[in-house]
């Protein structure tokens, strides 16, 4: 009579866990990453009877060819009343020549600099000030030099959720479709990125943004004394300021398609890591409690793969039922994981990357764990700046 195969406690136990893990996996791809899909369906962007003036605040350093390129979308905007400006941050190219070029054509462009020797203050954040002061409107709206919009109805997408109470609009800045691993790397890391603070918003938890599409009032930069909180940091102009202004009730998103910004792609993979790292350097200080829960996330998917792994390693050598199991499981989540990001990624203009997957879902957590680490062993002054001589 044929032996029937049945589950030992350790297999019992496996099984059990495997299952624990892909339901918390599962709520998190469910609930929480198609929360933007879904308000997306439901919520149509309310529209102002009246268009408020705009100051959109543009940095740029070394950008000569990238203003060449991108300086004429944000120039051409479809809206009444609005004005660029560019703050050069000390560039050695033909920044300042482009500008005023440009300026020469078009009345609602100003542009200032930093002096390429100024030491006492993040740069970044001095030429954001800068522009900031500069501004002649209360909302401001801003990008970098290196980014474009993908419509002429960026500024009216991104201000229109302007409503008594609002200080702040989160809009998404998508990754272009370039070759190359690291490229797909890059972009994978900013749809999920994306897809969090955005989701976080949604569900009135909002904790960070992006300054490359970014917009809030003159008025709550002021009150809050602007970066003072995060002065003593080299970067993190936009994200650790959100994270210490934004509440429930202060914070709209905004990620219709014409309100999207892309980036340029990133030719040095180092300055993406640099980036990064400076970005770990501040999370300590991040207030509440959502960069934990989507750690939490990363920690339990792990733990999930690992728990897969032991288990067709015990199907192997005993019982295969649990080696089918696990494998089911991992299929499962894996195919909602592929469905939810390929839907993300083209609701955010973003071209989806299902085909990477299995190699970006275990290498980005990798090298996050990465630039953390490499964060902890640097020195605190690689990220603060120096103060005097």
């Amino acid at each position: 009579m044929e032996k029937l195969l049945v589950f030992n406690t350790v297999e019992l136990c496996l099984a059990g866990v495997t299952f624990l893990l892909f339901i918390i996996q599962l709520l998190y791809y469910l609930v929480v990453y198609t929360r933007p899909l879904y308000a997306a369906e439901k919520t149509n962007s309310p529209t102002q009877s009246e268009l408020q003036p705009v100051s959109i605040i543009v940095y740029a350093k070394n950008a000569a060819e990238n203003l060449k390129k991108y300086l004429p979308s944000l120039l051409s905007q479809d809206y009444p009343h609005y004005e660029v400006i560019v703050v050069n941050d000390g560039s050695s190219d033909e920044t300042e020549d482009i500008l005023k070029l440009y300026k020469n054509e078009n009345e609602h462009l100003y542009h200032t600099y930093i002096p390429h020797d100024d030491r006492y203050m993040s740069r970044k954040k001095l030429a954001l000030t800068l522009g900031i002061k500069a501004a002649k409107h209360e909302i401001l709206l801003f990008t970098e030099a290196n980014c474009h919009p993908l419509s002429d109805q960026w500024i009216r997408c991104m201000t229109q959720k302007y409503q008594p109470g609002t200080e702040i609009i989160l809009g998404f800045c998508a990754y272009g479709n370039y070759k190359g691993f690291m490229q797909k790397l890059i972009a994978y890391d900013n749809l999920r990125n994306g897809l969090q603070y955005i989701s976080a918003a949604l569900a009135n938890h909002p904790y960070t943004g992006n300054g490359c599409n970014l917009s809030y009032s003159k008025n709550l930069f002021f009150q809050h004394k602007d970066y003072y909180k995060s002065f003593s940091f080299r970067a993190n102009d936009d994200d650790l300021f959100i994270n210490q202004v934004a509440t429930a009730k202060n914070v709209q998103v905004e990620y219709s398609a014409d309100s999207i910004i892309e980036m340029e792609k990133i030719e040095q993979v180092k300055n993406w890591k640099e980036t990064k790292t400076s970005r770990a350097a501040t999370y300590q200080y991040y207030r509440g409690g959502q960069l934990f829960f989507y750690q939490l996330e990363t920690i339990s998917f792990f733990l999930f793969v690992l728990v897969v792994i032991a288990s067709i390693a015990f199907g192997i050598s005993g019982n295969w039922l649990i080696s089918v199991w696990s494998i089911l499981l991992y299929l499962g989540l894996f195919t909602t994981k592929a469905i939810v990001l390929h839907k993300s990624a083209k609701l955010l203009q973003q071209k989806p990357i299902t085909g990477w997957l299995p190699f970006l879902e275990l290498i980005q957590p990798l090298f996050n764990l990465h630039i953390r680490i490499h964060c902890a062993l640097k020195k605190k002054n690689d990220f603060t700046m120096h103060l005097g001589m």
